[in-house]
């Protein structure tokens, strides 16, 4: 089969027309972020924001029309509208007045409505306030080691900008669309997965303004086939920005996990965490102490590389509880690096056992 083009792609895109406008989306400009990979297309369609919420249907016509393409296997397309942010919305916003949902009517209504995920029991967050503190190795293993416990797990990679969690899972083939026009999640070791990273080529970087990047989040949500799961864990890019802020207010959560290491920096980090979270009324379920401490694995010698006992302090002194520590061990990296998380690989080693106490606790939050 032939390689779809990006320029066969702009072509079809002709043939939609702004219902208001009467040009085609492609010659008017609204066309923004195209990606192509083995046959899986997503791209922006730009409009202005007072119009997003009539413009579905056009949404929907540009996905139907890029789809019947020879070629192609899947279609993303997203609404974004850029805006100035008025003064007053600088900070950041808390639950808006009348409920989640805010006044009937109000335009902050569909931005605050949450998302409707039959069959989805419950959805677990799991953030960091900085990167680098091992926050996706942590959730690849909390999910498998709730699946390990029976229940029906999923695994969302909401990093749209550094995807990491196909290669940990091991999965390398690409997702297909099902009859209903829906995308099927990928599978491996028990969980159903879903990442922008198989919908792109390993390395492209995604010059994706924040409307689009949380537009895309959200179709990875709803326009995938999870099923019936018992839990949706969903792996947040690190800090506080546009994605978490529509996560927060766009999808029912049950509860956040904050992961952090021991010293003070991250920890630090951490708070503005805890803060957004409490500022969209989301249960933090408590705080994960990884990269705790080393042992070295020829001596047994333990140090402390990054301090020690931070977290539980922490957790402490803002009063929520300590879900556990993770030491910083290389079997740990190799087995993620390898597709082979240590929950799956090596199940009765004492990090996983640490991994399956902490799924324990949380799952008895859930």
């Amino acid at each position: 089969m032939a390689e779809i083009t990006a320029e066969q792609v702009l072509e079809a895109l002709k043939q939609v027309k702004d219902p208001d406008k009467e040009e085609n989306i492609v010659e008017l400009g609204m066309i923004s972020g195209l990606q192509l990979k083995d046959g899986h297309v997503a791209f922006g369609i730009e409009v202005d924001p007072e119009r997003g919420p009539m413009l579905e249907p056009l949404r929907k016509e540009a996905e139907k029309t890029v789809h019947d393409l020879l070629g192609v296997l899947t279609v993303t397309a997203v609404l974004t509208a850029e805006r100035e942010a008025a003064p007053e919305q600088t900070a950041l916003p808390g639950p808006p007045p009348g409920g989640p949902g805010g006044p009937p009517g109000s335009q902050q209504s569909a931005a605050f409505q949450k998302m409707d995920l039959l069959g989805i029991d419950s959805v677990v967050a799991v953030a960091s306030g900085k990167g680098g503190v091992g926050k996706s190795t942590t959730a690849v293993n909390l999910a498998l080691a709730m699946a390990a416990d029976g229940k029906r797990l999923g695994l969302l990679d909401a990093d749209i900008y550094g995807p990491s969690i196909p290669r940990m899972l091991g999965i390398t083939n690409q997702p297909e669309q099902t009859a209903s026009g829906m995308i099927a999640p990928l599978e491996n070791h028990g969980i159903k997965c879903m990442s922008i990273g198989f919908l792109i080529e390993e390395g492209t970087a995604m010059i994706w303004r924040g409307p689009m990047a949380t537009g895309a989040l959200e179709q990875l949500i709803t326009d995938v086939a999870w099923g019936e799961l018992d839990c949706l864990v969903i792996d947040l890019p690190p800090g506080t920005g546009d994605i978490h802020l529509t996560l927060a207010q766009r999808v029912p959560l049950s509860g956040a996990i904050i992961v952090s290491t021991p010293q003070d920096i991250a920890l630090a980090d951490a708070r503005k965490g805890l803060n957004m979270f409490e500022k969209v009324d989301v249960p933090v379920f408590g705080l994960i102490e990884n990269m705790s401490y080393f042992s070295c694995p020829h001596c047994g010698e333990r140090t402390d590389i990054f301090s020690h006992g931070g977290a539980r302090k922490e957790a402490e002194k803002l009063g929520m509880d300590f879900l556990g520590e993770i030491p910083l061990d290389i079997v740990i990296r190799e087995t993620s690096d390898g597709g082979q998380p240590i929950v799956v690989s090596d199940p009765d080693s004492e990090h996983s056992k640490s991994y399956l106490e902490i799924a324990e606790n949380i799952w008895a939050k859930i």
